[in-house]
């Protein structure tokens, strides 16, 4: 009796009431899928389609064999008589070796008479599964990725991490494990990651099927590499994408936004974006400008672009219940739907609901809307807010999508959003596209995903967990990262405490792939229309010059090394659109052989290749330790003394210098500049 069937390169079990397909996908990469009484789904959620391999199958009885140049699955079969039970059951494990017959991962075992299932579904009534893939873990295992949570773990080894987006948190569920290898969960239903000692386990709340993808390499950039091309490069980064962008919350009125633009101006300071905040609008979901507060946008752009300014705006997926376009798009079912109780999904500045940006009908409904309100008026960037989406109430059982229900398909909501927008700018002609999302799940980045960290705490404690959210986004696929210099939340502009944080993280924003000033700073600015009626506030000045002499002659000092850097982040924003590689690096991605890098802490990293940055990330500190890997020697770029790695230093950093190092002599130029 055959036990496996082969189609084409396609290896299939069946038994027990289940499918099992393993499959190549990409080079040296393969798919897994398998579900219960159906045939599998060719969803797309993130995977590209990929270029036929030279993949070979070999079957043995109850063994198949699967290779595709680094990486082998080996499926054993089971067939056998369940005395507890009395009748025969059928089972199939998985598990992948490496091009050496090396163990990558393997199924959990089901334990003899525990009888545990690696893949365990549990019917929903009347509909799908609650599916949990089980494997072995390893102990001296470390994995690495999953996107970014207010967490400064690097190794996640050791973690429970929840698969659903929140404001801060990006759920992207790609590890990249120790041991060479590089795992997808492709499933956009909420669910948790477990790291276990004892396990590995991945859990989907309700989902129709197993579907992951695993891919081998010598190296991490190789992993990395592999990832991109499965999934989608990001595009070539547009030049104003490399120096500064200035915002505030929120710069209410055309003119206000000018004067800050004249005055960079003025004082010979690069800027090359400038942002329209929220309520730009009327009401939320009008998505244009209010004519009271900015009369001529046209001529606001053009004087803008004089400057050698770009201006990107907000559009949030609210649309305010009180609208112009609130009956519309309800009226054609392109708005999220409650399950139970009133559809009302945020009552921020007045009750809205949410786009439902999973319908490709709702995606180019408002990219018309914003094309004709903004971008035929010259504006190419846009910052898309609340991109989770964030719920009022974090129900994620409550919403339902017209891809379906939110906890089948919810985190493919900010993929979603930023797809609308991508696909109406090229359509409009747009050659390069970089829009501004607060979250972001796998294959974000072909949609020109510029992700930031979303609304953190003005605090050294969040400062620190931005550096390994940065580090952890660009493994999980999404090498375009940027926070709210100085945070979000809390920040004064009048406290000395807090201008310490902000010249820190203002360093830190210099060696980000994107520089950018933005917080909710203190005291608030009340605003009002011509009637009196109270309008939603602003924020404090947020300017290089809002906090006195002594900051501004540091964070100008660092804006002018970012200009100085930036034939080196144009080659970054390159290696990442062809070669599918982060611009903030883990240490062991550039120095894997070096097993000190694989146990640092998430506080220093690699600016691509030639760079060791090390924030600093205590209040009061004037100095910190650095590890300076094997295999290269290392300049200190603001004295030039040179150092052999394999080394930890005590890198002396008062308040006006960050640690930075640079690789076997490269960036000479840069030397004093620091």
């Amino acid at each position: 009796m055959t036990v496996f069937e082969c189609a084409g390169d396609r290896l299939i079990w069946r038994g027990g009431g289940e499918t099992l397909v393993v499959e190549p996908w990409g080079r040296h990469s393969l798919r897994v899928r398998a579900t219960r009484s159906a045939d599998v789904s060719d969803t797309d959620f993130a995977l590209l389609p990929q270029p036929p391999t030279d993949a070979t199958i070999v079957t043995d009885g109850a063994e198949a064999r699967l290779t595709n140049g680094n990486i082998t699955a080996v499926l054993t079969a089971e067939d056998r008589v369940d005395q507890a039970v009395g009748y025969r059951v059928f089972r199939c494990s998985v598990a992948f070796q490496d091009r050496h017959g090396n163990p990558l991962l393997r199924e959990l075992d089901p334990g003899g008479s525990l009888k545990l299932r690696a893949r365990a579904y549990r019917a929903l009534l009347g509909g799908p599964h609650h599916l949990t893939a089980s494997f072995a873990a390893e102990p001296d295992e470390k994995l690495f990725g999953m996107g970014q949570y207010q967490h400064d773990l690097l190794n996640v080894k050791g973690s429970t991490l929840e698969l659903a987006h929140r404001n801060s948190q990006a759920s992207v569920p790609f590890v990249l494990s120790s041991r060479g290898y590089g795992f997808l969960w492709h499933n956009p239903a909420i669910g948790r990651a477990t790291f276990g000692t004892n396990r590995t386990e991945w859990v989907a709340e309700s989902t129709e099927q197993l579907d992951y993808w695993i891919t081998a390499g010598d190296t991490p950039a190789e992993i990395t590499a592999a990832y991109a091309n499965a999934t989608g490069h990001v595009p070539m980064m547009p030049e104003y994408g490399l120096g500064l962008w200035q915002s505030k919350l929120r710069y209410w009125n055309q003119e206000q936004l000018l004067d800050v633009a004249r005055e960079h101006h003025r004082r010979g300071l690069p800027l090359d974006v400038i942002v329209a905040d929220f309520f730009h609008w009327p009401k939320m979901g009008d998505y244009r400008f209010e004519k009271e507060f900015w009369p001529d946008p046209d001529a606001m752009v053009a004087e803008l672009r004089e400057l050698g300014i770009e201006l990107m705006v907000s559009v949030w997926p609210q649309v305010s219940v009180e609208s112009e376009n609130f009956e519309a798009l309800r009226r054609d079912n392109l708005l999220v739907r409650a399950e139970r109780g009133g559809d009302v999904q945020m009552s921020f500045q007045g009750p809205s609901m949410f786009l439902d940006v999973t319908n490709p009908r709702t995606r180019e409904r408002v990219w018309e809307i914003c094309r004709r309100n903004y971008h035929d008026r010259g504006i190419g960037i846009f910052w898309l807010d609340e991109a989770e989406p964030e719920y009022g109430v974090y129900d994620f059982d409550n919403y339902r999508y017209h891809l379906g229900p939110n906890v089948q398909v919810g985190n493919i909501y900010p993929q979603a959003f930023a797809r609308a927008f991508h696909e109406g700018q090229r359509a409009a002609g747009q050659e390069e596209v970089v829009n501004l999302v607060r979250c972001a799940w796998a294959g974000s980045q072909r949609y020109g995903a510029l992700v930031w960290s979303g609304d953190i705490h003005s605090t050294f404690w969040a400062l620190r967990r931005q550096i390994a959210a940065g580090i952890s986004m660009g493994i999980a696929g999404i090498p375009w990262f940027t926070t709210d210099i100085g945070g979000f939340h809390g920040g004064d502009v009048a406290d000395p405490a807090f201008h310490e944080l902000l010249v820190r993280w203002f360093q830190f924003g210099a060696f980000c792939p994107v520089m950018r000033m933005h917080g909710d700073r203190r005291p608030v600015e009340e605003v009002r229309d011509a009637t009196g009626t109270r309008r939603c506030h602003s924020g404090a000045a947020n300017e290089l010059w809002s906090y006195g002499d002594e900051v501004y002659e540091v964070l100008t000092r660092y804006l002018r090394l970012r200009e100085a850097m930036r034939p080196y982040v144009r080659r970054l924003m390159a290696e990442a659109h062809h070669d599918g590689q982060p611009l903030m690096r883990a240490m062991f991605h550039e120095f894997p052989e070096d097993l000190t890098c694989w146990g640092l802490p998430g506080d220093q990293y690699m600016f691509g290749a030639d760079l060791l940055v090390a924030p600093v990330v205590e209040a009061g500190a004037d100095s910190r330790r650095v590890y300076l890997p094997r295999g290269a020697s290392w300049t200190d770029l603001h004295t030039g003394k040179v150092y052999e790695g394999g080394q930890a230093v005590q890198a002396q950093a008062p308040l006006e210098r960050i640690p930075v190092f640079a690789r076997d002599g490269a960036l000479a130029d840069l030397v004093g500049a620091v």
